[in-house]
């Protein structure tokens, strides 16, 4: 097996508990039109998608009002959502545990909210590349992410590793084949399973960094 290289990190479930975020940011949009707040399902749904198949989804049923919706969504600034969101508390001592010897990446569904999430939470420049949904022509579950991930650093799959929480990532990597560390979720089918991210520099694909840093 290769030696790892880089590690690639999901954002919603993963470097942030944003459930309510997203539970405040959609049912404001569903409400503007008067519509029900979401039910569980739907909250799960876009939980794991990008805005614009979530919003697709959330308005299925009043297609009437898509197009509004939209317009009105990209008007929204997202800024006092940010307050719902709770960062992983482990989350910088990790990144401080991978520096310098790993790259690290974001590949997310996340779109236009995802610098404004960084530079709130103090994250910007701690992430060596950052690719969300508006840059590729196929978001994930489809795997144009990752291969743009790993071509910027000239890395193979198995010299990479993948954090992430749903059915959405493991696709997202199994497509190439790439090692997939399943962040509090036990029933994903996952290479590796964690509560927490310093709990993953336990896991034996990091044990020669550890050595370094005894």
């Amino acid at each position: 097996m290769a030696s790892l290289k880089l590690v690639v990190f999901d954002c919603d479930g993963v470097m942030f508990d944003s459930k309510n975020a997203n539970r405040v940011y959609y049912n404001h949009l569903r409400e503007a039109f008067g519509r029900p707040p979401m039910d569980e399902n739907e909250l799960e749904y876009v939980h794991m998608h990008h805005v614009m198949d979530s919003l697709r989804h959330l308005f299925r049923r009043y297609p009437e009002d898509l197009e509004r919706a939209e317009a009105y969504r990209q008007s929204l600034d997202y800024t006092p959502y940010l307050q719902y969101m709770i960062m992983e508390p482990d989350l910088l001592e990790f990144l401080d545990f991978l520096s310098p010897a790993y790259k690290t990446a974001i590949s997310t569904n996340r779109t236009s909210t995802m610098g404004p999430v960084l530079r709130m939470f103090a994250l910007a420049g701690r992430f060596d590349k950052v690719v969300t949904a508006f840059d590729v022509a196929r978001p994930k579950p489809h795997p144009e992410a990752l291969e743009q991930i790993l071509a910027h650093f000239g890395c193979g799959v198995a010299e990479a590793v993948y954090i992430g929480d749903s059915m959405v990532d493991r696709e997202h990597t199994a497509a190439l084949g790439m090692r997939l560390i399943a962040f509090k979720n036990p029933a994903l089918p996952a290479e590796y399973h964690v509560q927490s991210f310093m709990e993953i520099t336990r896991l034996p694909i990091f044990a020669e960094i550890v050595k370094t840093k005894r």
